[in-house]
C-alpha cells in the first residue's frame, strides 16, 4: 500500500498558518531567512500592536464599567491570542517533529480497511474545522461593519475601543486607524482559530493511530513466529502512541490552560455587556455569535480530547 501523507488531511490548515507567519518551510523550524523576517513584522504590526493600543486603553476607561466591560472582554481574548502566537513559535521544533514522526512506518495504515477506518475521524475534524469558521467569520464581519451598519461611523466610532497616541476623529487617521482594526482582528482570528485546530487535529491523529492499532491487535493470526512479530509490533506502535500523545501534550498544554481560563472570563463579560446593548442591535449579534464560537473553541478541545481517552 502508498505510503500516506497525514498532512494531507489538514492542508488547509496548514496553508493560512504559513499565510499567518507560524508554519516554516517544509519540516523545518524558524531560522534567519526572509519568511522569519515576514512572520515576526506582521505579528508584531498586526496582533501585538493591536493589542498594545486596546491594553492601554483599559487604563483610560477604567472608572466607566459599562466602558470597561465593552474593552476588557475583546482585549482579554486578543492578548491571550499573542499569548498563544508565543507558545505556538515557541515549540515549532517539537511540533515540526511530531508532524515528522506522524509520517514515520509504524504510523502507516496497513490496509485499505484500515484507511476507511480512519476515514470518519479525519471526516470529522474537517467538518469541525468549517464549523468552527462559520461562527468567527460572522462574528469578524459583524464587529468589522457595525459602525457602518448603526450609522455610528458618522461620529468616527472605531470597531473597537482602543487608545491611539493622535487623533482618530479626523481623516486620514480615522480610516487608516478603522483599516488597521479590521486587518487585526481578521489576521489575529485566522492564527487563533487554525493554531485551535491544528492541536485537534494533533489529538484526532492519537484517536485514529488507536484505531488503527486495535485493527492489528483484532487481526493477529498466522504461524507462531509471524503472530509474536505482530504482537511486538503492537506493542511498539503503542508506545509510540502514547509518546505521541504525551509530546503533543508538552507542545499545547499552556496554550490550552489559558485558553479555558481566558474563555470562562470572557463568555461571563460578554453576557454582561449583552444586558447593556439593544436586543436588535448588530452588536447585541455580533456579541451573540462571539459567544458562540468562544463555546466552539472550548468543545474543540473537549470533543477531540475525550476521543482520545474514550479509545
Amino acid at each position: 500500500m502508498a505510503k500516506y501523507d497525514w498532512k494531507r488531511a489538514i492542508k488547509i490548515n496548514i496553508l493560512i498558518l504559513k499565510l499567518v507567519g507560524l508554519w516554516p518551510h517544509e519540516d523545518e523550524s524558524y531560522k534567519f531567512n526572509l519568511y522569519t523576517f515576514y512572520a515576526i513584522i506582521s505579528i508584531n504590526f498586526l496582533i501585538n500592536g493591536h493589542n498594545f493600543f486596546q491594553t492601554m486603553n483599559i487604563f483610560v476607561v477604567y472608572p466607566d464599567l459599562e466602558a470597561l466591560a465593552e474593552t476588557i472582554f475583546v482585549t482579554i481574548t486578543d492578548l491571550l491570542a499573542s499569548v498563544k502566537v508565543y507558545y505556538f513559535t515557541r515549540n515549532m521544533g517539537q511540533l515540526k517533529k511530531l508532524m515528522v514522526e506522524l509520517n514515520s512506518e509504524i504510523f502507516q495504515p496497513k490496509s485499505e480497511e484500515q484507511m476507511i477506518l480512519v476515514r470518519p475521524g479525519l471526516f470529522s475534524w474537517k467538518m469541525t474545522y468549517v464549523g468552527f469558521w462559520t461562527p468567527v467569520a460572522t462574528t469578524l464581519f459583524l464587529w468589522a461593519s457595525f459602525p457602518i451598519m448603526d450609522g455610528s461611523v458618522k461620529e468616527y466610532r472605531l470597531p473597537f475601543s482602543a487608545w491611539y497616541p493622535f487623533n482618530t476623529k479626523i481623516s486620514p487617521w480615522y480610516e487608516l486607524t478603522y483599516l488597521h482594526q479590521v486587518v487585526s482582528i481578521w489576521f489575529m482570528a485566522t492564527a487563533n482559530v487554525n493554531m485551535d485546530t491544528l492541536i485537534a487535529a494533533l489529538m484526532m491523529y492519537t484517536g485514529v493511530q488507536c484505531d488503527i492499532l486495535c485493527d492489528n491487535l483484532r487481526n493477529l493470526s498466522g504461524v507462531e513466529g509471524e503472530f509474536v512479530g505482530k504482537l511486538v509490533a503492537s506493542m511498539q506502535h503503542h508506545r509510540k502512541i502514547v509518546k505521541f500523545a504525551v509530546n503533543s501534550n508538552t507542545f499545547f498544554n499552556m496554550i490550552v490552560l489559558g485558553q479555558f481560563f481566558t474563555s470562562a472570563v470572557t463568555i461571563g463579560l460578554v453576557m454582561f455587556r449583552l444586558t447593556l446593548v439593544s436586543p436588535t442591535s448588530s452588536e447585541a449579534f455580533s456579541l451573540l455569535f462571539y459567544v458562540g464560537s468562544m463555546t466552539v473553541q472550548i468543545f474543540l478541545y473537549c470533543w477531540f480530547g475525550n476521543e482520545v481517552e474514550v479509545k
